[in-house]
């Protein structure tokens, strides 16, 4: 039972218990094999509680189970050692010169160490962003994107054949009033007082929209009769007279504008959709697909999705309005998918482009949401059901929001008013690295506190500098040695026999397993939390640790060493979409 380079030691000795359950004849009891890392060092490198999880199927204390285990285990060329410990756990102790090949593994698989194959090449979509193109993003929105972009690069990682896709709500009420919102301004530019809705899009950006239009077109856009008045200096009395007064307006702006009105929604669309393609991409955020909600419609998707629903009795009238019992699979009440104005609402829409998904070939699909869809998460998997897909093949991982602190006081922020934080301005004082770092520094569904005076330093409270930092050390050393990098997989790694170097061996060899686990659990804050304590290792052994000494086999091993912990450095920086800067 040789292992192959990039296999987990975990998954070797799984095989070799599972043998061993042979013996006890519990090979069908469906027994999770886990292993954990011991605390103490003496107590070996793995430890697994296999026995203890026996005792009761098979009436024998964990003791005498784990000595059972132990003596029908194969042979392995990487166990040193198997020991009982405390109640009945089996500790495993991993042979040196296992750990010592490790360098060169490391350094013969170059960027791909830590690649696997967990995901078997299945076809999975991962969609994150999907913000409504009604202005720029914000900070809340980078959250989003640094997560679903580094899962994207984590499950490619794993062995998945990975899309990435921003979905465009390019149909829904959002840009009618973004657009209704562009026209006021640009009827202010041609002398046309009319008081500006208080829940219209106020942002600075709305007004630059509307230069552009009147700088193209002048006054064209402009009514040549009398319009708004009544609706504007009308006193709407009932609750919600605010969206009341904002759907006259959108309303108004479609009769007066006919097809210019499609122009102006359009043109609208295609400045804010490019200004956030931009910005993605600055952020290093790229998309394989941008999907849009309006082709649904204009295909009849939804209709076509509706009218299958309505045909296998999934739907019902009530009120004027077409309901889908959702109730029927779980979900604490029905949704509405049809309004009594004949209009079809966003959950009659998300179900055609779920089907959609799956008709495209995808075995596996991700959505990245924000954790006030937590709620939503119900009524989509029941709409599968309904649509005989398997609710299990949709995940959803939900990001909750980050909120900004400069100098131990909280930014305000609020979104239609304008008065946001945009994921640019974000980028533009911290850097690109900080914030797709600080960005991932909790698991992605946990409040985050982000530090913007702890992201621009260059200390090591700052722990994305101070993983670069490591990096930057190696490459320094490395350059005052000055020799081919490549003499260095022929290295003798047995000189490495500290516990410093042993410890540092071990985190290379847990490498390739948090990949895996964090494509298998949707949580890239792992690949984080890995790298900053193998660079806490790494500073603590260079500072304790001379590289370049007299000795050449000693020399070439610890150069190894730290070559190889820079290759896995850049790895996993790489797979977070942050840079491993040569020299700070």
């Amino acid at each position: 039972m040789s292992l192959p380079n990039h296999t987990n030691f975990k998954s070797h000795f799984e095989d070799l218990l599972r043998h061993a359950l042979c013996t006890l004849s519990a090979a069908d009891l469906g027994i999770n094999i886990e292993f954990s890392r011991p605390k103490q060092i003496d107590h070996g490198d793995y430890s697994c509680n296999l026995a203890m999880q026996l005792a009761k199927p098979l009436r024998k204390s964990p003791r005498d189970i784990a000595t059972i285990l132990i003596n029908a285990m194969p042979a392995s060329p990487h166990l040193e050692k198997v020991e009982i410990a405390g109640a009945g756990f089996i500790n495993l102790f991993l042979k040196t010169a296992s750990k010592q090949q490790f360098p060169r593994i490391v350094l013969e698989s170059g960027k791909k160490f830590g690649y696997g194959t967990f995901g078997s090449e299945k076809k999975i979509q991962v969609e994150f962003v999907s913000a409504n193109p009604t202005g720029p993003l914000h900070v809340g929105h980078g959250r989003g994107a640094a997560f679903g972009a580094s899962l994207s690069n984590i499950l490619t990682a794993a062995g998945f054949s990975v899309s990435r896709e921003y979905y465009v709500n390019d149909a829904g009420r959002q840009m009618d009033i973004l657009t209704t919102s562009v026209w006021l301004r640009y009827l202010e530019l041609n002398g046309q007082n009319i008081p500006f809705p208080s829940n219209g899009y106020q942002g600075e950006y709305v007004r630059d929209m509307a230069k552009l239009i009147y700088k193209a077109h002048g006054s064209n856009y402009v009514p040549q009769h009398e319009m708004l008045t009544s609706t504007v200096t009308s006193e709407i009395k009932e609750e919600g007279a605010a969206e009341i007064l904002l759907d006259q307006l959108i309303s108004e702006a479609k009769n007066s504008l006919g097809q210019d009105y499609v122009y102006i929604h359009n043109f609208v669309l295609t400045e804010q959709l490019s200004d956030c393609r931009n910005d993605l991409m600055e952020f290093g955020v790229v998309f394989d697909e941008w999907f849009s909600e309006l082709s649904l419609f204009e295909n009849d998707a939804v209709s076509k999705v509706i009218a299958s629903l309505k045909k296998n009795n999934f739907l019902y009238l009530k009120n004027g309005a077409t309901w889908f019992r959702s109730t029927d699979f779980g979900d604490e009440k029905d949704r509405v998918v049809q309004r009594e104005n004949g209009k079809f609402t966003y959950f009659a829409s998300d179900i055609a482009y779920h089907l959609n998904k799956f008709q495209r070939g995808f075995e596996q699909i991700i959505n990245v949401w924000g954790a006030d869809h937590h709620g939503y998460i119900p009524r989509m998997k029941a709409a599968m059901q309904a649509l005989t897909l398997d609710p299990t093949k949709l995940e959803i991982a939900l990001v909750q929001f980050a909120v900004l602190y400069r100098e131990g006081v909280k930014v305000p922020m609020s979104t239609r008013s304008g008065e946001f934080v945009t994921l640019r301005e974000l980028r533009k004082e911290v850097g690109n690295d900080a914030a797709r770092f600080f960005y991932l520094l909790r698991k992605s569904d946990q409040h985050l506190d982000f530090d913007l005076d702890l992201a621009k330093s260059q200390n090591n409270d700052n722990p994305v500098y101070y993983i670069q930092y490591a990096h930057a050390r190696v490459c320094s050393v490395m350059k005052q040695w000055g020799e081919n990098p490549s003499l260095l997989t022929a290295a003798d790694t047995s000189q490495l026999s500290s516990a410093a170097e042993l410890s540092l061996l071990q985190k290379l060899i847990d490498y390739p397993e948090i990949v895996a686990v964090s494509a298998r659990d949707l949580s890239p804050h792992l690949v984080a939390f890995y790298l900053r304590e193998l660079a806490a290792e790494f500073h603590s052994y260079y500072n304790s640790s001379r590289f370049l000494v007299p000795e050449i086999p000693i020399r070439l091993a610890r150069l190894a060493l730290i070559s190889s912990i820079r290759q896995v450095l850049v790895n996993g920086l790489t797979l977070l979409g942050v840079s491993a800067p040569d020299k700070m």
